[in-house]
């Protein structure tokens, strides 16, 4: 039987085993490659269906993974509030940055003693042109590396293919995201965004240099 990774080799939990179990039970397999630290930024593709959340939760619980996805300050209030959080989800609050959402995400990050912020480059789970580059910058101001996050319902593999640390050649990265989701196929194959960066995206980060 094929030992399900841990995050930084940690014991395996009640918990753990029982979602391993249930990943295996559905044919899934979970990835980890050692962790190049204990914060990180995830991005997750192709997300181009809900039921992504099942096996995402699974492999987080399984590996022990420290998954964390922000969520509206304004969906924590009771009732879902305590189930958002059990999820992983978080709140940024961007008036502690000056209402700069990549500012608050990277403040949110110092804060934490571990955590993979997940986030969905597409920015929506119907075909779009472009990533949103939201991601790359929050991994540069927070001075972390990239998780690249597979939901591969092909070959019903989830977890992180490779880490990235952003170079600031946008172009350069993309080549190597792209490189690394070769052969992923998502649950509905013509909803996934192609991988690629905005015009607006490269130029902002040239700007940033």
């Amino acid at each position: 039987m094929t030992t399900t990774p841990r995050w930084m080799n940690r014991p395996a939990t009640w918990r753990s085993k029982l979602a391993a179990s249930l990943l295996r039970l559905g044919g899934w397999t979970a990835l980890l490659p050692p962790v190049p630290g204990s914060k990180l930024i995830g991005i997750a593709y192709p997300h181009t269906s809900n039921w992504d959340l099942l096996p995402a939760l699974l492999w987080a619980w399984a590996t022990g993974t420290p998954l964390k996805f922000v969520a509206k300050h304004s969906l924590f209030r009771f009732p879902l509030g305590p189930l958002l959080r059990a999820w992983g989800g978080v709140s940024v609050d961007r008036r502690k940055a000056g209402g700069n959402f990549v500012d608050a995400v990277a403040a949110l990050i110092a804060e934490q003693p571990e955590i993979v912020l997940g986030l969905a480059p597409e920015g929506t789970r119907e075909r779009a042109e472009v990533w949103k580059s939201g991601f790359y910058h929050m991994a540069q101001a927070a001075d972390v590396p990239i998780a690249l996050i597979a939901f591969d319902w092909k070959r019903k593999r989830v977890g992180v293919l490779a880490y990235l640390t952003p170079s600031g050649d946008i172009e350069a990265d993309y080549e190597k995201i792209r490189a690394a989701y070769a052969g992923v196929v998502g649950r509905h194959l013509q909803k996934a965004t192609p991988i690629r960066a905005s015009l607006g995206a490269v130029e902002g980060v040239k700007e940033r240099m």
